[in-house]
């Protein structure tokens, strides 16, 4: 299992550790931290190592040595921007690639998107100005988005003659499909009152200082629900999308995974805290 001391060593991504929360920022605000191959390898091996170290994966609340196991990812940027997409010099170099070349460029691009929307802890974005391409592919694999108002969200690959494809799965699961094909074709910029209209985020704060304290208190909210059944919820989701069975198939699907939480730890701690008029181990 992964120590403390593992932590993966990271220049354009900041990380900072408290208690049960993960806090990473990007961290290259003179390019509006713009995404470039190193910033992708460190967000990948950061996913990675959080979801390493995460009360879901662990089923442990602490590890041996009484440090707390992950349960909440903040996602954020330094400066002005979340983040504006990809790197020009990455989008040039692409051009002249081979179509292997490009190939593994994607594959790195959906082992990052993938790692952020499967990952087993709850994840907060706290974004403001642009969040552009693959930005915005970021923004649909959170879990809760909390946006300032001047926040300008966009898939933006249409304006450059291609196409937000390896993003795509997770912005339609997010907003759906009339609304992604008509972002996708517009390829133009929506404020923060349509990107809440359309679900793309579930807050709009009006300065930082009110989204810092949203953050926190979503944070507080979210550590008094059960972490390993915060993991599940997920599963169940992607059950429920990837679902091509019968009505009655998935009616014993969900019976099945109702039997696998009561019987588990953490089931039989939640209903006994209950009954017993206790707060559950997960909240003290």
């Amino acid at each position: 299992m992964e120590k403390m001391d593992d932590l993966p060593v990271t220049e354009l991504v900041s990380v900072k550790i408290e208690g049960a929360v993960c806090y990473l920022t990007l961290d290259r605000e003179n390019k509006y931290n713009a995404m470039n191959v190193q910033m992708i390898t460190e967000l990948c091996e950061l996913f990675d190592w959080t979801a390493e170290r995460s009360v879901g994966t662990t089923g442990e609340l602490f590890d041996d040595s009484g440090d707390p196991y992950l349960r909440i990812i903040v996602v954020s940027g330094t400066g002005k921007h979340f983040c504006a997409g990809a790197d020009i010099n990455m989008m040039r170099d692409a051009g002249a690639n081979s179509p292997e070349e490009n190939r593994r460029d994607s594959e790195r691009l959906d082992r990052l998107f993938n790692g952020l929307w499967a990952h087993p802890c709850f994840t907060i974005g706290s974004i403001t100005g642009v969040a552009l391409g693959g930005g915005a592919g970021l923004v649909a694999c959170l879990d809760h988005v909390i946006a300032t108002d001047n926040v300008k969200i966009a898939l933006s690959e249409g304006k450059l003659g291609i196409l937000p494809a390896v993003i795509g799965p997770y912005v339609y699961r997010r907003l759906g499909s009339a609304c992604f094909r008509r972002l996708a074709m517009q390829a133009s910029r929506i404020d923060a009152a349509e990107a809440l209209r359309t679900g793309f985020i579930e807050q709009v704060t009006d300065s930082k200082a009110a989204s810092d304290e949203a953050v926190a208190k979503l944070i507080d909210e979210v550590m008094t629900s059960g972490p390993c059944a915060v993991t599940l919820a997920k599963e169940l989701t992607l059950g429920f999308d990837r679902w091509t069975g019968s009505d009655e198939e998935l009616r014993r699907y969900t019976l099945d995974f109702t039997s696998r939480m009561r019987g588990s730890k953490e089931g039989q701690e939640g209903l006994s805290s209950f009954l017993e008029k206790r707060d559950a181990d997960w909240k003290s």
